[in-house]
């Protein structure tokens, strides 16, 4: 079995508005399609390295009785309007190493969007439990993308 899961999605608006979204804390859970994000604060990243901090409810999946929580949102690959990438540091010590991401390639009728999850460098005794979510769940999330940037978001009266 794969270490790694996608779905690509052709989204027709420019790769510099779904960075955007990708980057900004709030579009993080605007685009959750799993329900267990409820909110963030932070800033956007800006380098490898930067974090910002996510609010989740587990319960939403209904497989474990984690209850809420939060985590950090580490970025491990940043490149303006091509990759976003991150891996997540919460109440796992030491943290599981799986990774999240977006990659974004601009072609003639918008953007074409992948969203991923890899566990492959995940810790050994973490791998059963993964994919966390599926790839249904990373082509809702694209649909919901699509969404937010076609709708402007964020929205002009809406603070970030």
């Amino acid at each position: 079995m794969s270490e790694r899961i996608s779905a690509t999605r052709l989204i027709p608006a420019g790769a510099e508005a779904i960075f955007a979204v990708l980057t900004d804390p709030d579009g993080h859970v605007a685009i959750d399609s799993s329900g267990m994000l409820q909110s963030a604060h932070g800033q956007p990243p800006s380098e490898v390295g930067d974090t910002f901090v996510v609010h989740m409810d587990r319960e939403a999946l209904g497989d474990l009785p984690m209850g809420r929580y939060d985590v950090e949102v580490v970025f491990t690959r940043l490149e303006t309007d091509a990759l976003v990438e991150w891996t997540i540091h919460g109440t796992i010590k030491p943290p599981i190493g799986h990774v999240y991401g977006y990659e974004l390639v601009a072609v003639p009728s918008g953007t074409r969007v992948t969203s991923y999850c890899d566990w492959s460098q995940a810790a050994e005794k973490w791998k059963r439990i993964f994919p966390v979510i599926d790839d249904k769940a990373l082509r809702a999330s694209l649909g919901i993308l699509e969404r937010a940037v076609l709708r402007g978001y964020p929205h002009p009266t809406q603070e970030s």
